[in-house]
């Protein structure tokens, strides 16, 4: 997505400063460094991996995964993101996930992929419950705004099972320009409440 979601929110002060602060400590998480940039070239390599992604930086180069690891960091230290890796037994990097926020509007959106051999197991459903509940307890927000190419069914099916409501579909805009029709979901802290605390 890497646009604010549909639905304006109003952060108080704050609330704003919270989400911020929240975001620079990365709680629970690594985030991507320097020393990351090799293993999280070699994951967006493969075209399972990153073609359905439309935000991510191209060509999948060094260069480029180290300037968006340095950007994000960046965009950390304002309380605006977050790129973290996760790691397989052997101490590979198995995924990431990129936490966009907009702490002014109390709202975020999560991305991110899993290394092809590690896909289709079940875990991206469980990840994506777990960066949700992360974002709603942790963070903060009230607000995540989800999208998923038309044609991604496997992240489509990941979160309608998280419970987001379908909100029909928007033009996401890729860093190089070009627009990628997307579905669009999203889910208030109110309605994850409701349905993982009842």
């Amino acid at each position: 997505m890497s646009a604010p979601p549909k639905t304006v929110l109003v952060a108080t002060p704050e609330e704003e400063a919270a989400i911020r602060a929240a975001v620079r400590a990365a709680r629970g998480h690594t985030v991507a460094g320097p020393e990351h940039v090799e293993g999280l070239t070699a994951l967006l390599a493969d075209p399972q991996v990153s073609d359905p992604i439309y935000d991510l930086p191209r060509p999948i180069t060094r260069e480029n995964v180290a300037k968006w690891v340095a950007d994000s960091e960046a965009l950390r230290q304002e309380g605006r993101c977050i790129l973290s890796v996760s790691f397989d037994e052997a101490g590979k990097i198995a995924g990431y996930t990129r936490f966009t926020v907009w702490p002014e509007r109390s709202s975020a959106e999560l991305a991110g992929a899993r290394r092809a051999d590690l896909q289709n197991s079940g875990a991206g459903r469980q990840g994506v419950a777990s960066g949700i509940a992360w974002m709603f307890e942790y963070l903060g927000v009230r607000l995540i705004g989800l999208t998923a190419a038309l044609d991604n069914v496997r992240s489509a099916k990941a979160i309608d099972g998280a419970g987001f409501i379908r909100k029909g579909e928007v033009e996401s805009v890729r860093p190089d320009g070009t627009v990628r029709r997307s579905l669009y979901w999203e889910l208030t802290q109110d309605q994850w409440v409701k349905r993982h605390r009842l």
